[in-house]
């Protein structure tokens, strides 16, 4: 939370906001709008939070790989995804990968993955 009360040049730089991010993802949310749309940045911020895909910017928050990366980490994430990712069999399958939270309901995921169609 230390960047919500940084200086708006220290929230516009770059360095010092990947390594805010890479410390808690929802730092994204106090980040320059720039920053907000910076790939990169915007790539550690949800490894290490997927719900910060919600500070994203409009560009980002479709962006497939960006979506992948929130979801693997966050099955929650998929909340703030565009309907025509939501339907994406490769968004579907990377969802809660990596979430240990979301890990213990499989059978929900499987039948989420079911519902959406998008089960071999």
């Amino acid at each position: 939370r230390a960047l919500e009360y940084a200086s708006e040049e220290l929230k516009a730089d770059k360095e010092v906001v990947l390594e805010a991010v890479k410390q808690g993802g929802q730092a994204l949310k106090w980040a320059s709008k720039e920053l907000r749309a910076d790939k990169e940045v915007v790539l550690e911020a949800v490894k290490q939070n997927g719900n910060s895909l919600k500070f994203a910017s409009e560009e980002l928050n479709v962006d497939k790989e960006v979506v992948i990366e929130a979801v693997k980490q966050n099955g929650r994430a998929l909340k703030c995804v565009s309907k025509e990712l939501k339907a994406d069999k490769e968004v579907a399958r990377n969802l809660g990968l990596g979430d240990t939270s979301f890990a213990p309901r499989k059978e929900q995921r499987k039948k989420v993955l079911v519902f959406m169609g998008n089960v071999d």
